[in-house]
């Protein structure tokens, strides 16, 4: 019983945080109900941006400054399809994790060749050309980006033509992007990868080949990231939440829930 309470007192958290996302839709329906979805929509693919960039800084100490662009692979990838008049979610979401995640095989075979500050570069590098080449695509938009104007269809049907439908769509991506990155850091593959984070050189002198398990979580990372698209207005919501997290969560989320456990008990 003891330990079945700490594993509910540990999921709390999150719990609340889907539960919240569950309803949302209900208090919606009250006021602003297209806006109040459209917005809470960005912000739950962008938590699925979080969850897999936190899959290399939180648990793999791998600082990447080119994360942006499996975000934008996976949207140029939607985009691209559909401009060609293939709008299926069932070919276009596995076409644009597959180009994601073949991005981050290529690059990852380099990028983690090196350590350090001289990653953090490379990764940069590797995001500015992704960048540059998307910008030169003339026939897709060029410098004024490639603009997406249909929403996908699903087995032939318009089903995220509503609101409502796509939001528990994105919900449900992000839940599975939560479970999947929680069971891979929880399993035997997660705890080699944390302790590469601790001790790269021991990790490998008891027999584990660090380079192969961190390119296999930057893959994984890079096809989350593509899954999550692109949003035209994040910095709409980044710039605010940025503000709001450096005033009062500098710890983020769970400094600021250790806070609140610590004002209870008090």
């Amino acid at each position: 019983m003891a330990g079945r309470g700490r594993i509910l007192a540990g999921n709390a958290l999150p719990l609340a945080i889907f539960l919240v996302f569950a309803l949302v839709p209900l208090f919606a329906s009250f006021r602003a109900e297209a806006y109040v979805l459209s917005l809470v929509t960005r912000v739950m693919i962008f938590a699925i941006a979080a969850l897999a960039l936190d899959l290399l800084i939180g648990y793999g100490a791998l600082v990447s400054f080119g994360h942006a662009a499996f975000i934008g692979l996976g949207a140029y990838a939607v985009g691209i399809l559909a401009s060609h008049g293939i709008q299926d979610a069932l070919i276009s979401l596995p076409v644009a994790l597959a180009v994601s995640a073949l991005f981050a095989l290529v690059t990852g075979i380099v990028c983690l060749r090196t350590k350090g500050v001289y990653f953090i570069m490379i990764t940069l590098a590797f995001g500015q050309m992704a960048y540059f080449t998307a910008s030169s695509l003339a026939p897709y938009g060029g410098d004024d980006g490639l603009t997406i104007r249909m929403r996908s269809t699903f087995a032939g049907f318009p089903v995220l033509a509503n609101d409502r439908a796509l939001y528990y769509a994105c919900l449900l991506a992000l839940l599975a992007a939560y479970l999947i990155c929680r069971s891979l850091v929880a399993s035997r593959f997660g705890r080699v990868y944390r302790g590469a984070r601790e001790n790269a050189q021991r990790m490998g002198t008891i027999g584990f080949e660090v380079y192969r398990y961190q390119l296999v979580a930057y893959v994984i990372a890079g096809a989350l990231g593509g899954l999550s698209g692109f949003t035209e207005h994040w910095k709409v919501i980044f710039g605010p939440l940025l503000v709001l997290v450096a005033v009062f969560a500098p710890g983020g989320l769970l400094g600021l829930a250790a806070r609140l456990r610590r004002m209870l008990r008090g």
